[in-house]
């Protein structure tokens, strides 16, 4: 299983977004309690976050991968299943 990194900033709409819908997604499918996510707030790791490339956040790498970045006007729908699909890739690599 694979880590998932996630870059966020504290007074980030989406990024509050992503947290509620982790959090949902976690009580829909227990599995995905096993997956760690490592949350970076960009602003206080601004030598690390400079390693990955990325515009908007939040935005979501497995190892150098990106599996999932906002965009502007993004629903929290979309959040959710794009968050869904990081934790599926990130379970996906422990088979």
């Amino acid at each position: 299983m694979k880590k998932l990194t996630l870059f966020y900033l504290e007074d980030c709409p989406y990024c509050r977004n992503a947290r509620r819908a982790l959090d949902e997604l976690v009580k829909e499918n227990a599995a995905y309690a096993g997956v760690a996510v490592d949350w970076i707030e960009e602003s206080r790791r601004p030598e690390l976050a400079e390693q990955y490339d990325y515009y908007y956040v939040p935005t979501v790498f497995a190892g150098e991968t990106k599996l999932y970045e906002a965009h502007p006007s993004e629903s929290y729908s979309d959040c959710k299943e794009k968050l869904r699909a990081a934790l599926d890739a990130a379970l996906g690599a422990a088979r």
